[in-house]
């Protein structure tokens, strides 16, 4: 049967190098599974796959979207289902990396159905978001679905305006269409996780953090400044720059926010991925380990 291998893992811990290897010695492609590296432009950032690494190994669904396009997990699960159904005819195994929770479950579990948001509602939802924050939208969502209310992370603004959009749609709650039922993929999926001690892996987010500003991070979240109400830019890295072009902080503040964020997100990840007992873990802090050998012992 031909393998998908999903190498996962938080912010920080090592995926795309390890991954390119991988996918050098099964001669494969990498499907990157990060919902920011998708648009084009955010470069330093999200940490995108660099020239040189995207010439030593194939990658899709990095830098394909116009950062005002919009793009979901579920339109995710489509299109790299549709991709991996072409591309096991020439591979055997394909490999995907990458520490969007909501991109991998699509794809390893499915995403249950949704309707089509009409655009015209959508744009009523995120104008009034702009304008009066994300409170009404909140207590909507509250009136119409509070099962879900009480579940969803509503600091999480398209989580949430998504939910309302669908209770508007459909006029049912967002939470009747959950089934949370994995659906059966025609290939095997093996899941590969990357960890390290936590002390070690926050001093590799705060170390990357620093190379990001030298590399130019503030320079790029300036030209993206104008387009700060974008939902794709609405990302850990851009959002805190942002607060600083506003003369809410100092530079300083913003990238301290920046490395506490990403603590955050990597911890957020980790939580997400340890409720799953299928991951096959590896520790890349463990010097006597080869990392590259032990992955290909597991999907042997």
């Amino acid at each position: 049967m031909k393998k998908l291998i999903v190498i996962l893992g938080p912010t920080g811990v090592g995926k795309t190098d390890l991954s390119i290897e991988i996918a050098n010695y099964l001669q494969c492609p990498i499907i990157s599974s990060d919902s920011r590296q998708i648009y084009k432009g955010l470069i330093i950032g999200t940490d995108a796959p660099t020239e040189k690494q995207l010439q030593r190994a194939k990658h899709y669904f990095v830098g394909m979207l116009s950062i005002e396009d919009y793009f979901s997990a579920s339109q995710f699960e489509d299109e790299a289902i549709a991709l991996l159904s072409d591309l096991h005819k020439r591979h055997d195994a394909v490999v995907m990396s990458g520490g969007s929770m909501m991109y991998i479950d699509a794809v390893c579990k499915g995403i249950d159905y949704l309707p089509t948001i009409d655009k015209t509602l959508r744009q009523q939802l995120m104008d009034l978001y702009h304008k009066e924050g994300i409170d009404p939208i909140r207590m909507q969502l509250k009136m119409r679905d509070p099962v879900f209310y009480d579940q969803v992370d509503l600091k999480n603004p398209k989580r949430v305006i998504h939910a309302l959009e669908v209770c508007i749609m459909t006029g049912k709650p967002y939470s009747s269409f959950r089934t949370d039922s994995i659906k059966q993929r025609p290939f095997e999926i093996v899941r590969i996780g990357l960890t390290r001690p936590r002390e070690q892996l926050y001093a590799r987010i705060n170390a990357r953090v620093d190379q990001m500003i030298e590399r130019g991070l503030v320079e790029e979240a300036r030209s993206f400044y104008p387009h700060k109400h974008l939902n794709s830019l609405n990302t850990v890295g851009y959002k805190e720059l942002f607060m600083h072009f506003d003369g809410d902080c100092t530079l300083e503040f913003a990238i301290d926010k920046i490395k506490q964020h990403s603590r955050n997100y990597a911890r957020k990840q980790l939580s997400w991925f340890n409720r799953s007992d299928d991951i096959h873990w590896i520790d890349l802090s463990d010097e006597t380990l080869d990392a590259k050998e032990e992955i290909l012992s597991r999907i042997s």
